[in-house]
């Protein structure tokens, strides 16, 4: 799954950038999500008084609305962006306003705003492309409305395969933080394989999702099971190993 963020303040064009992603993509076969970052703290989709805030104010940690027409999930709080992305399957997930996730961004503003660039920026678009600049400060400014072609093609060469967000403390063998790679692999200075996380001797699943392990965990996971593992008949070096199980 590829996930990108589109940046900018209110008024700026994120929203007609965004749809236009969408549909191009769309076009070409690709299956789409996307995630709307809501600014307002007052914000919340359940209504005071209504059958599910009654389910909520009872006590229920989850709740759902379901109806003929969609179904909502509704969490207390807000998750992290990582657990919400986890919920995905799509080809690419598209973000609005979502600053704290590893992914590549594109920036956003009006006419007379000087887009505000971070390492993770792939381009430039919004409002400010009607200025008709074709580039500002090496990244190029994309109309999202009559060169969403040229943009998509630029999401889908740039952007890798999510990455996870680790604490440097745990991980950082690469030599980076996550962002700090990411960069990286933006500017073609390193490979996403250079990535421990995505070279690392063990991997781990979860109803088919593949679940990222900093080194430490790994390792303890690792030998855990080989030293089972090493005792049981039919064992040999450097096999491949496969273990499944339904949890409790």
């Amino acid at each position: 799954m590829k996930v990108i963020t589109v940046l900018g303040l209110t008024g700026s064009g994120k929203t007609t950038v965004i749809e236009g992603i969408i549909s191009e993509l769309k076009k070409r076969g690709y299956t789409v999500g996307s995630i709307k970052q809501i600014h307002n703290e007052n914000f919340k989709m359940d209504t005071e008084g209504k059958n599910t805030w009654r389910h909520r104010q009872a006590g229920a940690d989850t709740v759902t609305a379901r109806s003929h027409q969609e179904t909502d999930i509704l969490y207390p709080g807000e998750l992290p962006i990582y657990e919400v992305l986890s919920h995905y399957s799509e080809d690419f997930v598209i973000m609005e306003g979502v600053r704290d996730a590893v992914v590549p961004e594109i920036i956003t503003c009006k006419e007379e705003e000087l887009p505000v660039i971070s390492p993770l920026t792939i381009a430039i678009s919004g409002r400010y492309a009607n200025n008709k600049d074709k580039e500002y400060k090496g990244l190029p400014v994309i109309n999202g409305t009559l060169e969403n072609k040229h943009l998509v093609d630029l999401i889908i060469s740039k952007t890798p395969v999510l990455m996870p967000d680790i604490d440097p403390k745990c991980c950082s063998k690469c030599g980076y933080d996550c962002r700090t790679f990411l960069s990286k692999l933006l500017k073609e200075e390193v490979k996403q394989d250079d990535c421990v996380l995505r070279k690392g001797g063990i991997s781990l699943r979860i109803n088919g999702d593949e679940i990222p392990m900093v080194p430490f965990v790994e390792n303890i996971l690792k030998n855990e099971i080989l030293g089972v593992v090493k005792e049981l008949k039919g064992y040999k070096n450097n096999s491949n190993i496969e273990i499944k199980f339904l949890s409790d």
